[in-house]
């Protein structure tokens, strides 16, 4: 059986990683290998930026050294953007690369990606 392929949008990684939150299962499976995390290059920069706001900039390297170096972690480059989310652009390189990598689904908090609900293609499942 495949292990589920997730883009994960930062707002959900800040909430992951604080065990006391009820989204840090979230972390746990990535930790305990039970789906595959799809990344592309410009993603951990956010992650870097959006965790060192929120934590600390130690939080945040130690956060992308077990990202980057996880089995499970999977590095891919859309070769084509869509642009679909007009009301923040920067969004877009979540869902580029959930549709380029195929991946089974990607996870936010973000209200951006409900388009995603008005379209028919290309599909995505949020």
């Amino acid at each position: 059986m495949n292990k589920i392929r997730a883009v994960i949008d930062t707002n959900v990684l800040i909430k992951t990683i604080k065990r006391t939150n009820f989204e840090f299962f979230t972390y746990e499976l990535f930790q305990n290998e039970k789906f595959d995390w799809v990344v592309s290059t410009g993603i951990p920069d956010d992650y870097e930026e959006k965790l060192s706001e929120f934590y600390s900039q130690k939080t945040a390297y130690l956060i992308l050294e077990i990202l980057c170096t996880a089995s499970n972690a999977i590095f891919a480059e859309p070769h084509f953007q869509w642009n679909l989310i007009e009301e923040d652009p920067d969004d877009n390189k979540f869902a580029d690369l959930a549709i380029f990598s195929n991946a089974d689904c990607l996870v936010t908090f973000d209200k951006h990606f409900d388009i995603f609900k008005k379209i028919d293609f290309p599909r995505l499942k949020v």
